[in-house]
């Protein structure tokens, strides 16, 4: 058993997949084994949480989750800890190895209660062995009643001052997506929640609902027992991405060995009364910090920017004047109404393009531009999306709610329609490319959700392009180091766009 930390690159298994896993791994086991083997896990990730607990509160539901939790209060139990357990359904309506599960913990002398415990408190802790796995992918059964005995105890659990441990998923959580099924996610605001811990032991595989949309909130800390399986020939659902490798840069080389990188955006103030041309001058800088041997800076305001003081590496530009095919453009950071009239040379000439914020809005707009970015894999030039939610509605035609219900499947779909890589930014951001799993980025926290950040990755992204990494690499890598910046930022500092973009990929 371990916590998962973004050390490496590990695979995720969805639903289906963890279900073909665990019948490969039981048929050859004796009855019960793979559940035994969860119960014990739980138990020992029980004690090593709470050594000083008084009281352990385990939830159990009607299904095989439950009776995880069950064989977990049996070893508690006999290690001398007050384990209460409060078991929804009943034995005779349960699948067989929570019935034997069940049927141990009674010999064995677990107390049982109706309810959770009086008075739990910091040192204690809360087991939800509710549901797990237990929600089909997708699950549109009908929201249970408000006040059915399964809300009623998990909103007992979610309150509780104790940490709460969640076996396999948090309940409610769905493992292929990262959100709640209906009538599941939480009835109040985080700041009105009990600030207790929150772990979740996932058991057997790691699950991609874990780390993206709702997942990382609801699970918390997350830890992993694979039950001494091996996942055999089963291809990952999605993968948890790692560190890029470290790349040492040659003596011999020169700022032409990491490739040029032009910045295309910024509408000035005189267009339409609202400035952007800071997006552009933000991306300029974290490209430049990232590692490209040149960036160039084609603001689109009828060139008024001569000079940017505080950066006065970037080399500026009007844009009929840049040499497309030789270039790395990133398109569209605080472009507004005036990148429409760009987009259709850059979307022809660049080699390698990053379209992020007002372009992809405009390419949504437009069927001529879509089918031009379209076409760009076919002359073999590279392309990555850096969409947020609602640009990916636009582009796939859906409301945001739609793309939030099923990260992973939004981004895949955007990059098999646009032949493309594409950063679906959010909680959890997922990387997409034809043909491959999608990555879930592991990195970043709330503190990026400020003006501006945004633009930083996409000048991260092309960086990596011009410096010769493939698009689905450049942005994996990009997004990694994007978040893990913001995970090391000081806590007593402001995290600003400006200064993410001076961070850049940590060559400085």
């Amino acid at each position: 058993m371990h916590r998962i930390t973004p050390g490496h690159a590990r695979p995720l298994f969805g639903t289906a997949a963890t279900q073909r896993i665990e019948r490969l791994c039981a048929t050859p086991l004796p009855a019960h084994t793979l559940m035994q083997r969860a119960g014990l896990a739980v138990a020992h990730l029980a004690r090593a949480l709470a050594p000083h607990a008084r009281t352990v509160w385990i939830a159990c539901g009607p299904g095989n989750n439950g009776g995880d939790g069950l064989e977990a209060a049996i070893h508690l139990h006999r290690h001398g800890l007050q384990v209460v357990v409060t078991c929804l359904g009943t034995p005779e309506r349960a699948p067989e190895d929570a019935r034997q599960a069940w049927q141990r913990a009674r010999a064995a002398g677990v107390p049982f209660s109706d309810g959770a415990p009086a008075q739990l408190g910091p040192n204690d802790l809360c087991i939800d062995a509710l549901l797990g796995l237990g929600l089909a992918p997708g699950d549109r059964r009908a929201a249970p009643d408000p006040q059915s005995p399964l809300l009623s105890v998990l909103r007992q659990l979610r309150r509780s001052a104790a940490p709460l441990l969640a076996v396999d998923l948090p309940s409610g959580l769905q493992a292929d997506t990262g959100q709640y099924a209906p009538g599941f996610a939480a009835d109040t605001p985080p700041d009105a929640v009990a600030p207790a811990a929150r772990h979740t032991l996932s058991l057997l595989t790691l699950k991609p609902g874990l780390f993206t949309g709702a997942g990382r909130d609801a699970a918390g800390t997350v830890w992993f027992d694979d039950l001494a399986c091996d996942p055999g020939g089963e291809p990952a659902s999605a993968w948890l991405a790692g560190p890029p490798p470290a790349a040492a840069r040659p003596h011999a080389s020169h700022k032409g060995s990491y490739g040029d990188v032009a910045v295309v955006g910024g509408e000035g103030l005189q267009a339409r009364g609202m400035g952007m041309s800071g997006a552009a001058l933000l991306a300029g800088r974290a490209a430049l910090h990232s590692g490209a041997g040149r960036v160039l800076l084609a603001p689109l305001d009828a060139g008024r920017l001569e000079l940017d003081p505080q950066q006065p590496e970037l080399m500026l530009r009007h844009f009929g004047v840049l040499p497309l095919e030789h270039l790395t453009v990133v398109c569209g950071c605080g472009g507004g109404e005036a990148v429409r009239a760009v987009l259709a040379p850059v979307l022809a000439r660049a080699p390698r393009l990053v379209l992020d914020a007002d372009a992809l809005n405009a390419v949504a707009a437009d069927t001529a531009l879509q089918e031009a970015l379209g076409a760009r894999a076919q002359r073999g030039q590279s392309t990555v999306l850096t969409p947020h939610p609602l640009e990916a509605a636009r582009l796939l035609g859906q409301e945001t709610a739609e793309v939030q219900a099923h990260r992973l499947a939004a981004a895949q779909r955007l990059a098999e329609r646009f032949a493309c890589a594409v950063v679906l930014k959010g909680s959890g951001t997922v990387v997409a490319a034809p043909g491959r799993a999608p990555h879930i980025n592991p990195t970043g926290n709330a503190r990026l959700a400020t003006a501006g950040t945004g633009d930083v990755l996409a000048g991260m992204v092309g960086a990596g392009l011009a410096g010769g990494a493939s698009a689905p690499q450049a942005a994996v890598a990009a997004v990694f180091a994007h978040g893990l910046a913001a995970d090391q930022w000081p806590a007593e500092q402001a995290l600003t766009a400006s200064r993410l973009a001076v961070h850049g990929m940590g060559f400085e």
